[in-house]
């Protein structure tokens, strides 16, 4: 039986941002970044000094994940650049297939090889343009990408298993978590399945809708995802006022209050990865919802008892 639990959140900064997205903490540095999308930014954060670096975009960034010669690798909406040095120039590495006048670059980080996987999203949710792709450049090789997914309006809730023999994809706007066993050598998604279908958005549902256990009425729809040691999801629940916790076999655990109704990705850190940290949006959300959750867009972050699993590096 899943319970609903309160956890103390604190904020990494008082900045709020208009839809932070793919929060990671960087092991060697003991930093953590993310994404503010429309703003076209890239953050790290010093926890320890309460510092907030920010470096501008040439257009919107849907992910990021540290690579293993050191600095980001970054998917654009134009394309996938490796970038060596914070602030320093963009490297070009591939460009997608897709019409970046619709669709861009989404959520997204490395498996445990280190190859970057992109999912996308289609804007305007007019035709199902999402898809996945990976990007192989081990090795020194000439940029590989495969297409792993598609026939998706929002590609998101990208993760792995802690033994990386399940991976993990959402639709968001069909509140879809889909499943695949996935070949970690050979680099292959099998024997789909549905992993969570979670209710859809009641028809004329608003934000203020009365609570129930003093969460948001709606549960909202899957966003960005993480996974602990144990194995268990963490998705947030963009609506939802939500961080849900799956176990493996897909029963719901917890649901953790967020205070914003629009978080979008959690992410585990710290010295002992116990720390949770949750972006989150205010990006076209209304006035009377923000004058409610006021620190909507701002990263959250609590402790857990149990560890997360660390960021995979991006190897070329």
């Amino acid at each position: 039986m899943n319970e609903t639990c309160t956890l103390e959140w604190q904020t990494v900064s008082s900045e709020t941002y208009e839809l932070g997205e793919s929060p990671l903490w960087h092991p060697t540095e003991q930093t953590l970044y993310w994404v503010d999308i429309p703003a076209r930014k890239i953050l790290r954060a010093n926890i320890y000094m309460g510092t907030v670096e920010t470096w501008n975009m040439p257009s919107e960034p849907g992910c990021i994940a540290p690579a293993a010669n050191g600095g980001l690798v970054i998917a654009l909406r134009h394309g996938v650049f490796l970038a060596p040095d914070w602030c320093g120039a963009l490297q070009p590495l591939v460009t997608l297939p897709y019409d970046t006048s619709t669709v861009r670059a989404n959520d997204g980080k490395c498996d445990a090889l280190g190859r970057f996987w992109v999912g996308t999203i289609d804007e305007p949710k007019a035709r199902r343009a999402a898809e996945l792709f990976s990007i192989d450049c081990r090795g020194g090789r000439a940029p590989e990408v495969k297409r792993h997914a598609a026939d998706a309006l929002t590609g998101n809730g990208l993760a792995w298993s802690p033994d990386s023999r399940t991976a993990y994809w959402a639709d968001t706007p069909s509140h879809v978590v889909h499943a695949w066993d996935f070949d970690l050598q050979g680099n292959t998604l099998e024997a789909h399945r549905i992993f969570k279908q979670l209710p859809p958005k009641p028809t004329g549902w608003q934000w203020d809708a009365a609570p129930v256990n003093g969460l948001a009425a709606y549960g909202g729809r899957p966003d960005g995802a993480a996974v602990d040691v144990q194995g268990n999801y963490f998705v947030a629940m963009y609506e939802g006022q939500r961080i849900c916790q799956f176990a493996p076999d897909g029963r719901l655990l917890a649901e953790f209050p967020v205070p914003a109704q629009c978080p979008t990705m959690p992410c585990f850190g710290g010295e002992d990865f116990k720390t949770l940290y949750v972006t989150t949006a205010r990006h076209g959300r209304s006035a009377a919802e923000l004058a409610r959750f006021p620190q909507s867009g701002c990263v959250f972050s609590t402790r857990l008892e149990v560890p997360g699993l660390p960021v995979n590096y991006f190897v070329d």
